[in-house]
């Protein structure tokens, strides 16, 4: 009997730790969404007591996501997990995952606690957490720098507690794929009760190996794993789950397991995150990147013409990477529209429809073809915007080599415009300044990133910029024909997340927040 192993995606609790990442609750609750159609076991969905945001975040996926279990994170600390469990509570499947650290160096630097102290922490977090919730996660924090015996007691103890999931974090990327294997099986033969729970890995990429121990661990009996999309996360990032799921599909013959992942969802969910995040994957990495699937060399493309499986392991197809074909036109109704865009997988509210249709119609007035990824391209714009307080209505530019970049920018705030001109080094610093001086919101733009979206002289340009304010990073996104009007809208985009956020959260409330 083939085994199944569950996916635990921390994509927006792990994923967001990545510097420069800061997503709204709307953001996450699009991400979360995919990952449901993606059919992914178990999403952390972040934090609770981080930060009021963090909070209500999780709490709108609790109570709007159906299918996977929703998680919250949480220290072994009393008031973390009743704030993870006011969380998640009105989940189909409420889940909280504590932890606390375990190597010497954490326990004596960082928590200044001995072994006893912390394994009575342990004890106590879990038996709190499983008297409110029927799922609970065990995480031994930078368990491969641990006392292995020491690993086995504290996990023994949580499981007799009533603990349902058992994690073993490589926290710092340390460790080796041969080195993690024999720690799992270490664990499974050391530990009393552990064959009546889940054993998850949570491996971080600092030396570049943290699928390939992911993987291993999968070889010598974990249940479980957990990473994100795109491997996105702190420091190197988080093993990226695409790469795990599609070796484990791909390599059926040598794992001898499944997922219950829905594959054809990958592309899609990558595709999504990059977008929110503002994190472009790069074009060779792995499943993914522009280039998985691209053949340069004439001797591949010969081969790949009379056989795709000569140079081709998977399909695209298999990821869900749509075909590049002609869809809709400026003629098409609203109704065509819309069963287009769930064909391709978008299930939209109807204001985001409404304002994804009217940017459609805007393109194909532009555009001569409209393709698949096009529509992908408006609607992940449209998914990133939240409660806009200032819209765009106009912009003129004046820009040469022998003059200077002017701007005038019009911008409709509520039931009023107000419009106000600049001058920069180049137009798109104009058209930055003015919007500055219209929102009063004076940011610095910490990157500028533009690509094409398909080929051709007509082709969509997606910009992202990330921008600070009061030592905090916003990412905004714009899309368009005009590079200059998406770099326009890129920059409100992000100014209206500055915005909104200020009108609803606060800052981080504790800034010392360890995570594994």
């Amino acid at each position: 009997m083939t085994k199944t192993i569950r996916i635990f995606d921390t994509t927006l609790r792990d994923g967001e730790q990545t510097a420069g990442v800061n997503l709204n609750p709307e953001e996450k609750l699009e991400i979360a969404r995919q990952l449901a159609r993606m059919k992914v076991d178990i999403i952390e969905a972040g934090f609770a007591v981080a930060s009021p945001g963090d909070f209500e975040g999780i709490k709108n996926i609790a109570q709007k996501v159906r299918g996977p279990a929703i998680c919250s994170l949480a220290r072994a600390v009393p008031a973390d997990i009743e704030r993870a469990w006011e969380a998640v509570r009105a989940a189909e499947r409420p889940y909280i995952h504590t932890f606390i650290a375990t190597s010497d160096i954490h326990m004596q630097y960082k928590l200044k606690k001995n072994p006893d102290q912390v394994v009575a922490m342990a004890v106590s977090a879990v038996k709190i957490a499983r008297n409110l919730c029927p799922e609970v996660e065990f995480s031994a924090e930078d368990a491969t720098r641990s006392d292995w015996d020491f690993l086995c007691r504290i996990f023994g103890e949580v499981i007799k507690a009533g603990a349902t999931a058992i994690n073993i974090p490589d926290t710092v990327g340390y460790t080796a794929p041969e080195e993690f294997g024999r720690l799992i099986r270490y664990v499974k033969e050391h530990t009393p009760g552990i064959d009546q729970v889940f054993l998850s890995v949570h491996c971080h990429n600092d030396l570049g190996m943290a699928v390939a121990n992911s993987l291993e661990a999968i070889r010598n009996g974990a249940d479980q794993v957990e990473g994100t999309i795109n491997g996105i996360g702190e420091r190197a990032g988080n093993a990226a789950l695409e790469e795990v799921i599609m070796a484990l599909r791909t390599r059926a013959d040598h794992f001898k397991t499944q997922t219950k992942t829905v594959t054809e969802e990958i592309y899609r969910t990558s595709a999504l995150v990059s977008a929110l995040t503002g994190f472009s994957v790069q074009n060779n990495k792995a499943i993914v990147g522009a280039n998985a699937f691209a053949h340069e060399a004439g001797i591949h493309q010969d081969g790949i013409l009379k056989n795709r499986l000569t140079y081709e392991i998977m399909t695209p197809q298999s990821i869900g990477i749509p075909t590049n074909r002609l869809i809709l036109g400026k003629h098409s109704g609203r109704h065509a529209f819309k069963e287009h865009l769930e064909e391709l997988g978008y299930h939209l509210k109807e204001e985001d429809l409404q304002k994804s249709y009217e940017r459609f119609l805007e393109v194909a007035d532009r555009k001569k073809e409209v393709t698949d990824r096009d529509l992908e391209a408006l609607v992940r714009g449209e998914l990133s915007q939240v409660g806009e307080a200032f819209i765009l209505d106009y912009f003129h530019v004046t820009s040469g080599n022998k003059t200077i970049p002017t701007a005038t920018v019009k911008l409709k705030i509520g039931e009023e415009t107000q419009q106000e001109a600049a001058c920069g080094e180049g137009p798109v610093e104009a058209i930055y300044k003015a919007i500055e001086r219209i929102t009063g919101i004076t940011a610095e733009l910490k990157e500028y990133g533009i690509k094409a979206v398909t080929g051709g002289k007509d082709a969509l340009g997606e910009v992202t910029v990330r921008i600070s304010y009061q030592e905090k990073i916003y990412t905004g996104r714009g899309v368009s024909t005009d590079i200059i009007e998406a770099s326009t809208r890129a920059f409100i985009n992000a100014v209206n997340k500055v915005a909104w956020e200020k009108l609803n959260y606060q800052q981080r409330s504790e800034p010392d927040l360890d995570g594994i």
